[in-house]
C-alpha cells in the first residue's frame, strides 16, 4: 500500500494522458461525462505507486482488457504508467482531485490502496485520519454517486490490516490463537482505528446506504475487504514499518551485519509474501459469490526468534541483538499471533499455509542475496 509523505496543503490535480485514444469513443463506453461525451469503463487504483499498486497494475494489465486508471500523490514511473490508460496525481483528501476521474470514466472496480501506514500514522495521527478515513469517504461517495446515475454498483476492493485487532495482553494473545474476522476489534493505533472505521463505512455503503430515502434501489457499492497480515517482499528493502523486524534481520544478515530486533524473541505475527497478498486481492475481486465483507489472509506465523534461527541456517555468522522498542513492541503485542483463514480458503480458494523455512529458502534469501551482489 502507498505510504507517501503527505504535504499539509492539498495539492492540485493534473492528468497525464498516455494514449490519445483514451478520450475517443470506442466499444465498451457507457454513461455520459459532464461534457456529454461517452465515458469509458475502467478500473481505478489509488495509491498506485506503492508496491501493492505495482503488483496489481502488472497483474491486471496482463490479465484483462479493461483500461486501468491510476491515482497517486506523485507521478508513476514511466514503465508503470505505460501499463495504465491514464494517470492522475492528487491528494486523496481532496474530493476535487478525484472528480475528474469520474467525469471521464465509469468505474467498474476500485482498488483503494492510498493510505498512511501504521508507524507514520502514529507520528501524525490527525493526518492519518484525514488521509485514511476522509480519503476513503471521498472515494466511496463519488462511487455511490456514479452508481446512482448508472444503476450499476461499483465493486470496491479495500485492503485492510491486522492493525484492526487489539488484544489486551500477551496472555490473551496466546490463548486466542488464530483470531476470526469479528474478534478482538479494539485497535490501539490510529492506522488500525482508521482501517476498522473504513471497513464499517464500506459495509454501510454496501448494505445500509441511505435507508430512509433509497427505497428499492440497489446498494451502490459492492464492498469487499481483505485484511493483510505483515507483508514481506523479496524485491524491496524494509522501510521500518511495525512488522518489519523480520525483513530487517534478513537484510542485516545478507549485508554481514548484526541484526537488531525491536520486539521480544517470542513476539509472533502472521505474515505472507507480497505476491501472495496480490493474488488474494485479485481472487477477492474476481469471486462470484462471497459470504462476508471481510476476509483474513496469511501464510505463516513464526516468532521473532524462529525467524532469526531460520535466517542463521542460510547465514551461519548472523547474530541478532534484541533491543526492545516499547511502543513498537506494544503494538505488535496487540496484534494476533495468527488469524483464522478458513473463510478465504473456502470462498476465494486462497492457500492457507506456506512453510516459512521453504519460503525463506526459495524466495527471500536468493532475492536478498541478489540485492547485495552475492
Amino acid at each position: 500500500m502507498s505510504d507517501p509523505s503527505y504535504p499539509l496543503a492539498v495539492t492540485n490535480t493534473r492528468s497525464i494522458r498516455l494514449f490519445p485514444a483514451a478520450a475517443e469513443p470506442a466499444s465498451g463506453l457507457s454513461g455520459q461525462s459532464v461534457q456529454g461525451t461517452p465515458r469509458r469503463q475502467a478500473i481505478l487504483l489509488t495509491g498506485a505507486g506503492g508496491e501493492v499498486g505495482h503488483g496489481l497494475i502488472h497483474r491486471l494489465s496482463e490479465a484483462g482488457s479493461t483500461p486501468i486508471v491510476a491515482f497517486d500523490l506523485r507521478p508513476l514511473d514511466d514503465a508503470l504508467a505505460a501499463r495504465c490508460h491514464a494517470v492522475f496525481t492528487g491528494d486523496i483528501r481532496d474530493p476535487f482531485a478525484l472528480a475528474p476521474i469520474l467525469a471521464r470514466y465509469e468505474l467498474t472496480e476500485v482498488y483503494h490502496l492510498a493510505a498512511l501506514l501504521s508507524s507514520t500514522g502514529e507520528r501524525n495521527p490527525e493526518l492519518a485520519h484525514e488521509v485514511n478515513t476522509q480519503g476513503t469517504v471521498n472515494l466511496l461517495r463519488l462511487c455511490a454517486q456514479q452508481a446512482e446515475a448508472t444503476g450499476r454498483p461499483v465493486k470496491f476492493i479495500y485492503p485492510s490490516s491486522i492493525a484492526v485487532y487489539g488484544l489486551p495482553s500477551e496472555a490473551e494473545k496466546r490463548r486466542a490463537g488464530a483470531v476470526l474476522e469479528d474478534q478482538y476489534l479494539n485497535p490501539i493505533t490510529m492506522y488500525g482505528v482508521n482501517k476498522l472505521c473504513c471497513e464499517h463505512l464500506g459495509r454501510y455503503y454496501a448494505e445500509h446506504y441511505r435507508l430512509l430515502t433509497r427505497g428499492d434501489a440497489p446498494a451502490p457499492i459492492d464492498f469487499r475487504c481483505v485484511r493483510y497480515p505483515g507483508l514481506i517482499s523479496p524485491h524491496t528493502a524494509p522501510s521500518g514499518g511495525t512488522s518489519d523486524y523480520g525483513p530487517l534481520m534478513l537484510h542485516a544478515a545478507a549485508k554481514g551485519q548484526e541484526g537488531v530486533c525491536f520486539v521480544e524473541p517470542e513476539a509472533r505475527l502472521p505474515f505472507m509474501l507480497m505476491a501472495d497478498a496480490i493474488d488474494a486481492t485479485i481472487a477477492l475481486a474476481q469471486a462470484e459469490n462471497v459470504s462476508r465483507r471481510v476476509y483474513n489472509v496469511a501464510s505463516f506465523a513464526p516468532s521473532a526468534s524462529e525467524i532469526a534461527a531460520a535466517i542463521t541456517m542460510h547465514f551461519p555468522a548472523f547474530k541478532v541483538r534484541y533491543d526492545i522498542h516499547p511502543g513498537r513492541a506494544r503494538i505488535v503485542s496487540s496484534w494476533p499471533a495468527d488469524v483464522d483463514r478458513s473463510a478465504a480458503a473456502e470462498d476465494l480458494g486462497v492457500p492457507t499455509h506456506r512453510e516459512f523455512g521453504r519460503v525463506l529458502a526459495e524466495s527471500l534469501v536468493p532475492a536478498v542475496r541478489g540485492m547485495y551482489g552475492q
